[in-house]
């Protein structure tokens, strides 16, 4: 297809996948108000299979429901390795996180993420971030860094590290592949497909586990939450944004996780705010600021 140019809309691409970021910037505050006995792997399964079952009803209720079997719709190689890639970044960012800790987990998973898809976007797209997207970039991940680190207690394991880097990796790996099946096939259809498959791949983890959280109103809502706003809709939300965003924006740009997560904690968990984590807020904002300003280099021609 031949691309053509979108207008500038209010609510652009770089603007979208800011929005998805934000949702996903309230995963943190829904976990720690699920009931007891709620596991990190186990509430991220559920939230994964939760969020795959709303994709599917929404492309079927649209009648993009993909066929299945249909490889010459579908491509197997992209198709496979972003359904992969997104249950790889459940197991291995949960899994860095309880080795080496929140705040470094956190730091290496999200801070890994635009720095490899910077790379995979100019080896395997010709993209160029450029100078802008440097700049906004750094800003952000020292932002992030102040944010997760201030008065938190550092522990360095080299596992941990290792599983969030491959965590912060499939983010960007599945970027990469979205992109190029959304350039082919509506986003319904490609969310469908993919957390569908992604859904498979995570299913062994709940035999087994303990299930008995979801029983309670607030577990239900807990799980209702994670799979329908922060997979649902933040995902259409991230496909439709990739249409103009390259894909070293869009990673940067899901920084904005860790600055709603922050500020979630202080009005919702009653965290206190140091100066050093108002600072990376503040550092955050501004990075976020520069790559969703108007004429920003972030953008592409869209394929629509």
């Amino acid at each position: 297809m031949t691309p053509i140019a979108r207008a500038s809309a209010p609510f652009d691409g770089p603007w979208m996948v800011a929005a998805a970021a934000v949702l996903w910037g309230t995963n943190g505050t829904a976990q720690a108000l699920a009931p007891a006995g709620a596991q990190p792997l186990i509430v991220g399964a559920v939230r994964l299979l939760v969020g795959a079952l709303a994709l599917i009803g929404l492309a079927a209720w649209r009648g993009q429901l993909p066929r299945p079997f249909d490889r010459a719709a579908w491509p197997l190689r992209p198709t496979l390795i972003a359904a992969g890639s997104v249950a790889a970044y459940q197991l291995c960012f949960f899994a860095g996180v309880a080795l080496t800790g929140v705040a470094v987990g956190t730091i290496v998973g999200i801070g890994s993420a635009p720095i490899a898809a910077g790379l995979l976007g100019f080896l395997f797209r010709g993209e160029r971030p450029g100078r802008r997207w440097g700049a906004a970039t750094l800003l952000a991940l020292l932002g992030c860094a102040l944010l997760a680190l201030s008065g938190s207690q550092i522990a360095i394991n080299p596992l941990g590290i290792l599983l969030a880097v491959g965590a912060g990796t499939s983010y960007a790996v599945y970027t990469l592949m979205s992109k190029e099946m959304l350039a082919r096939h509506p986003a319904p259809s490609v969310m469908a497909i993919t957390f569908g498959l992604g859904a498979l791949l995570v299913l062994p983890l709940l035999f087994g586990g303990n299930l008995g959280w979801l029983a309670e109103p607030r577990g239900a809502a807990v799980a209702l939450h994670l799979g329908i706003i922060t997979v649902a809709v933040a995902y259409m939300l991230f496909a439709r944004g990739l249409h103009t965003t390259t894909v070293a924006t869009a990673a940067t740009l899901t920084l904005a996780e860790p600055l709603t997560a922050g500020a979630l904690g202080v009005l919702v968990l009653g965290e206190q705010l140091t100066p050093p984590a108002a600072a990376g807020i503040g550092l955050l904002l501004l990075g976020l600021l520069i790559l969703t300003g108007r004429g920003g280099e972030g953008r592409v021609a869209s394929d629509e």
